[in-house]
């Protein structure tokens, strides 16, 4: 079965942190850059951060710039979200998924191959 997991997420309090993992099952990792994105409630979809296949590029929305570090590991199949400073306003759930394409995936665009389930991320205090 073809398909991306995220995990990693949970409720914090303000300035916590949180690192979320997108790892992929029944296909290779590495040929596709990752992009991850949130949907907070009655929000549209936001792109956060997205990184080639490679790792060796990476960007960010302003909204995380600074805060949220984008990382992979090929040979583990998994790409991190490490998520510091966190605010009320991350509260969302995190979706990943896989572009074939980098310009796709730094358009954020929603065409991609493979999407996770999401993992929901509460900051509250």
């Amino acid at each position: 079965q073809l398909q991306l997991v995220e995990s990693g997420g949970g409720l914090v309090h303000p300035g916590e942190s949180l690192r979320l993992s997108c790892t992929a099952s029944g296909f290779a990792l590495d040929n596709y850059a990752i992009g991850w994105f949130r949907q907070a409630p009655g929000k549209e979809r936001e792109g956060v951060s997205c990184i080639s296949n490679s790792g060796g590029a990476t960007n960010y929305a302003d909204s995380v710039k600074g805060r949220f570090t984008v990382s992979r590991d090929n040979a583990n199949n998994t790409v991190y979200l490490q998520m510091d400073s966190l605010k009320p306003e991350d509260t969302a759930v995190y979706y990943c998924a896989a572009h074939r394409s980098w310009v796709m995936c730094v358009i954020h665009s929603p065409r991609a191959d493979y999407w996770g389930q999401g993992t929901q991320v509460e900051v509250s205090s």
